[in-house]
């Protein structure tokens, strides 16, 4: 083993690096191969310390395209009832992949068996130097929440961190020695164009100064404009506990590292997506930053179902609707993940821009379930109706064996499982398991194993092939994966089609109607998305749309204050009671919504506020395609009537919830209908919209831009 020295490497982000390269001993299938980690400080503060450690082994087959990544994070762990201190060691590990290659899932696979047999051995010498603790004791998810909460600085703390720079110290030096110099200046008489109030530079030297005070005093606004916004921004998500019984997923955002930028100054302004079994969750924006700290706790809503995945994507802010640009994107499979590894894990972000920038967030993730066993019971009970047959639960020891057979975790439980043969080029006899995440098969052939596994997510169609002569008789189930899914299991599949989907052959059920039934069903249900299991709960549950409370924006119909434009101006060829049917709540106007983007529409009945003035109020949401937070809408209306039953004047007000800044603004509409006086039968229809603010932010030019120019295309 040669250590190279400790040096202080600058550049855009200073730190100490040291280069170690050694030889790796042989094993029964590996030679002796050298490898080089390059080991990097990313932080040491004296009560935290974190080394990040880039391992390339070029000697290993493919050893050129990828390189193995380790995290080593210390931190102070729970205070002992002996009073005794302790710390805490958590190994992170990822890979990188300079190119794409064919055995990336192989070559995971063997990095991940050839850690854990080594950080094995290393965790049996440090147990010989140092006491350990109980891991149940020290991975404590409420003692770990509030370690993140006391972590949190001081406004005082972060002020000084982020004013103490070049210019605002400058700038504050500038602006006392200018004050001194004014009480110290004798005042003079006007000179050349100067007159008494207008006191005017007298040379080129006092106009720069001048220019270079303005520039110094703007940017120091904007420095202050931004830490504000910081520090008192919230999102709509944090803090929001989880309702319900059933699976709880908590997901603590502490911090990233390395963010992308798309401007030229190398900062972004991000904020994180996280999405899981079709519900999302979103970060607060954080400001003009690289090296964003959140230290946010984020909890989703019980689900019914242990979830296998949780998407995390990264976004730069720029209105809340605009196409936002991805900063790098992850997906957390809790299959391959363990409990420790998930309650304190980095994870890599892939994407072009994230790649480049080598980005990172921190993330802690607790999976819990609330109401224990009941939590299971109640969703086989659910699963029954689905596939018509009677669900049991299998017993822990059934359970546990099922987990060890295929690595999953504990909270991983067998539904069903069925003999039958996997068709490659040679039938195989073996069975097919079935649980709440996982369709994986295990074959036994004189001693020569074979076994897979892959999500039901991962499942883009299931098909069911007739008898033939090929298949002996027997009707095939034919399970196609989503393109790029499930490679790990690309040895199970019998062929791959034109598409690069991987297609899995399964024949000779005991009784093929049941199996195709159960596989089926528990496909469609794991695969509903929100909206389709939510409209299946009110069908079931014949809900009353009157009992919906909407909230009420507030008597907010000030439309100066709001600085109508016109955006939309026709004339139409239908008469005014034709039009005005866009507003009664019949099927026009949900056909209208529809199409605009609007899901879960409802909208009151028009009720008598005084005479000849009427009121109603809207409730919806946005699709994805209309605004990536999906927000929700709550909008006011009030229509009365123009003299002579000319037609109508229909005021509006959209509160925007769920959304970044939303908080900050109203928007207001208006629809002017009159007769058109072209010719009867024919109406004029002019649109104004106007955007109220209610609170000041430096992003209120943009998603002034971003609002008007969605809402015109719209109309």
């Amino acid at each position: 083993m040669k250590e190279g020295p400790w040096t202080w490497k600058s550049g855009d982000l200073s730190c100490l690096t040291r280069v170690v390269s050694y030889t790796q001993a042989a094993t029964k299938l590996v030679k002796a191969v050298d490898a080089t980690e390059e080991q990097t400080y990313i932080k040491a503060d004296g009560r935290e310390f974190a080394i990040f450690v880039s391992v390339s082994t070029p000697d290993v087959p493919y050893g050129n395209s990828f390189k193995v990544e380790l995290l080593y994070k210390i931190m102070p762990g729970p205070e002992l009832s002996s009073g005794e201190e302790s710390s805490r060691l958590v190994v992170s590990w990822g890979m990188s992949f300079s190119q794409n290659t064919i055995m990336r899932g192989m070559i995971e696979g063997g990095a991940r068996q050839g850690l854990k047999e080594s950080f094995d051995q290393f965790a049996n010498l440090l147990a010989q130097k140092f006491k350990t603790l109980d891991p149940i004791d020290s991975l404590d998810k409420d003692q770990m929440l509030a370690t993140l909460e006391t972590e949190q600085q001081s406004d005082w703390e972060l002020a000084i961190k982020y004013f103490w720079n070049f210019t605002i110290v400058s700038t504050f030096f500038m602006v006392i020695y200018i004050l001194v110099h004014i009480l110290l200046s004798v005042h003079g008489e006007p000179q050349g164009l100067e007159f008494s109030g207008l006191d005017l530079p007298d040379s080129v030297g006092e106009l720069i100064t001048c220019g270079i005070l303005v520039i110094q005093l703007e940017r120091a606004y904007a420095m202050i404009l931004h830490f504000v916004q910081a520090r008192f921004q919230r999102g709509s998500d944090h803090g929001v506990k989880a309702r319900g019984d059933g699976w709880v997923l908590t997901v603590a955002l502490i911090e990233g590292i390395n963010v992308a930028s798309l401007d030229s100054t190398g900062l972004s302004d991000p904020y994180v997506v996280f999405t899981c079994n079709g519900r999302t969750r979103t970060s607060s924006v954080k400001l003009q930053t690289h090296d964003p700290q959140w230290n946010e706790i984020l909890e989703f809503d019980a689900m019914e179902e242990p979830p296998a995945v949780l998407d995390v994507e990264v976004f730069g802010f720029d209105g809340p609707f605009d196409e936002a640009a991805s900063l790098g994107h992850a997906e957390i499979n809790f299959l391959k993940h363990t409990s420790t590894e998930l309650a304190d894990i980095w994870v890599l972000l892939e994407g072009k821009l994230a790649l480049s920038s080598q980005s990172k967030l921190h993330l802690r993730i607790f999976l819990d379930n609330n109401n224990g066993v009941e939590t299971i019971k109640e969703y086989l009970a659910k699963m029954e109706k689905e596939v018509g047959k009677k669900l049991t639960l299998r017993s822990p020891h059934r359970n546990s064996k099922f987990q060890k057979l295929f690595g999953l975790p504990p909270e991983e439980f067998l539904i069903s499982d069925f003999t039958c043969y996997l068709k490659r080029k040679m039938p195989l006899q073996g069975r097919l398991f079935l649980s709440a995440r996982i369709v994986g098969f295990y074959a036994n052939l004189f001693g020569h194993k074979t076994k897979f596994f892959f999500l039901w997510e991962d499942i883009d169609d299931i098909q069911v092939h007739p008898p033939s002569l090929s298949s002996v008789g027997s009707p095939l189930l034919v399970i196609i994966l989503q393109k790029g899914r499930g490679l790990d299991a690309r040895h199970g599949a019998k062929s791959q089609d034109e598409e690069g989907r991987l297609r899995f052959y399964f024949q000779s059920f005991v009784s093929f109607n049941v199996s195709c039934r159960t596989i089926m069903g528990l496909w469609r249900t794991r695969t509903l998305t929100p909206e389709q299991k939510a409209q299946i709960a009110e069908e079931q549950q014949d809900e009353d749309v009157s009992s919906l409370v909407l909230e009420d924006p507030g008597s907010v119909f000030n439309v100066e204050n709001a600085n109508m434009a016109k955006v939309y101006s026709a004339e139409l060829p239908i008469d005014i009671n034709s039009l005005m049917e866009m507003f009664d709540g019949g099927n026009l106007e949900h056909r209208i919504a529809e199409k605009s983007g609007y899901l879960n529409y409802m909208a009151t009945d028009w009720e008598t506020v005084k005479p000849d003035l009427y009121e109603r109020r809207l409730c919806f949401r946005f699709n994805r395609h209309v605004s990536v937070f999906g927000g929700e809408a709550t909008c006011t209306q009030q229509k009365s009537p123009i003299g002579n039953d000319n037609g109508w004047i229909l005021n509006e007000v959209m509160t925007l919830q769920d959304i970044p800044f939303g908080d900050h603004f109203r928007i207001h509409f208006r629809y002017q209908i009159e007769s058109s006086g072209l010719a009867p039968g024919k109406c004029r229809c002019d649109v104004y919209m106007g955007i109220l603010w209610l609170k000041s932010t430096v992003f209120q030019q943009r998603i002034t831009r971003n609002i008007t120019q969605k809402f015109t295309i719209a109309d």
